[in-house]
């Protein structure tokens, strides 16, 4: 026979099965701590309790190890992060078998984290957690994915930070060789980090003009036109004889990261608050800046929806002005006549509204 106790605001269930004491926290839910209950005895008199017990053994490294070559490798250009986000993981699970770990240790490790990092970094991290938990159930290897019941951070996603035109020109003078070469190309398409360091010699076209990405972001295929200074960057960048790869280590393998470079480039010029990816938001804020509509911008970007692209629509000169100015033409005397206000119309305006005040 179980039972149910409530500690804080959670509730643990304790049982025995075959002479030994089980002691489970379930969560802030009575409901369900009874059903897993309820679970437990029915497995315990079926004689399946044990059985199940030996078959979810398996220790998160063990199985983090086994999620990254057999999976992250081989389906996701970003399994590196995945490594470097198990590893952090890795610091509270590590020695831990995956049918212990519970919603509350979740929640636990999430509170203690957001203390270090920032709430987004915390998100990925759960999300790789609870990607993993997923794959383990699919695979057999786990009952159930404990990270499903624990709330990720609201995050705040509206953080846009471009250069001014002359932190740009200082950004330029202090970065050399191929940084150069890869923030140029940066600010000139707006590609992403990765896009940019996965790039390879047969992705371009030079005679065209156009880079072809055939791994993005949201799995589409995309075409990024060169202007003058992108070719020149890429024509500056020497192939290296064994690599097919435009940026590439001593060896010829690809470079897997210009943080620490970049990060001292911009130590150098002063620039306070910037990221690499501020780079491709410098790309669309300069092109709106200078009057190109919010749909190339959303083309140039790659970006599926206007959702993302809109958040540059404040630094269209006139964005504002002319949508209202399309009632002008609506409702002008003729109907057709579009209605302009000069200097002298605007004096009088003024006047107006001083004999007003």
């Amino acid at each position: 026979m179980g039972t149910l106790r409530k500690r804080g605001n959670n509730w643990h269930i304790d049982y025995r099965a075959y002479g030994q004491r089980y002691r489970e926290c379930i969560g802030t839910s009575r409901k369900l701590a009874q059903d897993v209950l309820r679970k437990r005895m029915v497995e315990i008199a079926e004689g399946k309790f044990l059985d199940k017990k030996k078959k979810f053994t398996i220790k998160f490294e063990e199985f983090a190890s086994n999620y990254v070559e057999v999976y992250s490798k081989h389906n996701k250009k970003s399994w590196k992060d995945d490594v470097s986000r198990i590893s952090v993981l890795g610091r509270t699970f590590n020695g831990m078998p995956l049918h212990k770990i519970t919603p509350l240790m979740v929640e636990e490790y999430k509170a203690k984290r957001v203390k270090e990092v920032k709430p987004a970094t915390v998100n990925r991290e759960l999300a790789c957690l609870k990607h993993m938990f997923t794959k383990a159930v699919a695979w057999n290897k786990a009952e159930d994915n404990p990270v499903k019941k624990v709330k990720l951070f609201k995050e705040n996603n509206k953080r846009l930070r471009y250069l001014e035109q002359h932190e740009v020109d200082a950004l330029l003078a202090v970065c050399n060789g191929y940084l150069k070469n890869i923030v140029v190309v940066a600010l000139n398409t707006g590609m992403r980090r990765g896009e940019i360091l996965g790039l390879k010699w047969a992705d371009i076209d030079f005679r065209r003009g156009i880079i072809y990405l055939l791994e993005t972001k949201n799995g589409h295929k995309r075409e990024v036109p060169m202007n003058k200074s992108v070719k020149q960057a890429l024509v500056r960048q020497r192939k290296h004889k064994d690599s097919e790869y435009v940026f590439y280590k001593k060896d010829g393998s690809s470079i897997g990261s210009v943080k620490k470079s970049f990060l001292y480039a911009i130590k150098k010029t002063g620039i306070i608050n910037f990221k690499f990816h501020d780079l491709r938001h410098t790309f669309a804020s300069h092109l709106v800046m200078s009057g190109i509509d919010l749909n190339t911008v959303r083309e140039l970007l790659g970006h599926k929806s206007m959702q993302m692209t809109l958040r540059y629509a404040h630094l269209s000169p006139g964005f504002r002005q002319g949508a209202v100015e399309v009632l002008d033409r609506k409702w002008s005397p003729d109907g057709h006549r579009e209605v302009k206000a000069d200097s002298q119309d605007l004096s009088s305006i003024e006047k107006s509204l001083k004999t007003l005040t």
